[in-house]
């Protein structure tokens, strides 16, 4: 039995896999609103007590970076230790990885059914990325070896945003002046949006309706500018989730330039599966492929849409299945 975790800045979710003959099967599964809890300790606890099982194995992957067994969550006021992770769940170790590692992971067992594709190329053999936007924004690798991938984890969310137009460069002013470092996370996430859509309203580019700034305050004002902005039910939405989706495109291509990602590059969490009409535009595509000289070496590679929310969890499985083997 192997507890699993997916923990972000939103949600913490664990599973239960029990493994049989190489096949993961999901035993249960728990999400937790990250926010209300101290620490992954106290979800831990919560979670194994409800469930009662005694797993002999666990991984967790964290949204943040992970250096000798501790992490220091980027969205959340929380430091993670993978020994006091094993001592509460009485096991020898726990492993912890960074979320879009336990995803990449989980690339590998991903079905055909969980995939959307963007472009009409077919996946080669050779070097993968994964890029998530969601509460942050997550990249990875997956390096070929000739054999099989080896997953590898980045923070390449938080390298220096480079604009491709005058808007954008005007986003960037924007965004300067609020935050010391203008990285591509403070465009492509949850937050991100509502950072381009603050940007579209304090410089006169837009009014946002009653209703919308009602909706924003009610509820998840993210969701509430993707929902107008997909419907049309907003101009200045539209505007803002069009400048996200350039943004998207152009940063998902700079990862697939920076690993040689021929084999694929893979679009995960919430945000990608809830915007798949937008990304299957030239909005998208044409700033994926703009990269000059290198334009043919973009026009090869698969980019595919990732719909399986539950992917993180089986990537982190994997992973402590293998590397506890090891």
């Amino acid at each position: 039995m192997i507890l699993a975790g997916d923990i972000g800045g939103t949600n913490a979710r664990l599973a239960l896999f029990d493994v049989k003959n190489g096949k993961f099967n999901l035993v249960s599964s728990t999400v937790f609103p990250s926010r209300q809890y101290s620490g992954l300790d106290e979800i831990v606890k919560e979670f194994v007590s409800k469930s009662g099982a005694h797993p002999a194995q666990a991984c967790f992957g964290v949204a943040g970076p992970v250096t000798n067994g501790r992490v220091e969550a980027s969205n959340l006021p929380w430091i993670i230790e993978s020994r006091r992770l094993a001592d509460e769940l009485d096991i020898d170790h726990a492993l912890l990885i960074n979320d879009l590692e336990a995803t990449g992971w989980g690339v590998g067992a991903l079905p055909p059914e969980h995939l959307v594709s963007l472009n009409q190329v077919s996946i080669t053999l050779g070097n993968q990325a994964v890029i998530a936007a969601g509460t942050g924004l997550g990249e990875a690798g997956l390096y070929w070896d000739g054999k099989r991938h080896h997953v590898f984890a980045s923070e390449g969310g938080h390298c220096d945003f480079a604009p491709l137009d005058d808007i954008q460069v005007e986003l960037f002013q924007y965004l300067r002046g609020r935050f010391d470092h203008v990285s591509y996370e403070r465009i492509l996430s949850g937050p991100g949006l509502v950072n381009v859509f603050d940007f579209l309203r304090d410089t006169g580019k837009g009014k946002p309706p009653d209703w919308l700034v009602n909706e924003m305050v009610e509820s998840d004002a993210a969701a509430a500018i993707s929902e107008a902005g997909l419907t049309g039910k907003c101009s200045m939405c539209e505007q803002a989730l069009d400048i996200f989706v350039a943004v998207f495109g152009a940063e998902a291509g700079n990862l697939a330039l920076k690993i040689k990602a021929v084999g694929g590059v893979f679009l995960a969490g919430g945000i990608a599966p809830k915007i798949l009409p937008k990304l299957a535009t030239s909005n998208f595509l044409q700033p994926f492929l703009d990269k000059g000289r290198l334009r043919r070496l973009m026009e090869i590679i698969p980019l595919k849409v990732i719909t399986d929310d539950k992917l993180a969890l089986l990537g982190a499985a994997r992973c402590a299945l293998v590397e506890m083997a090891a």
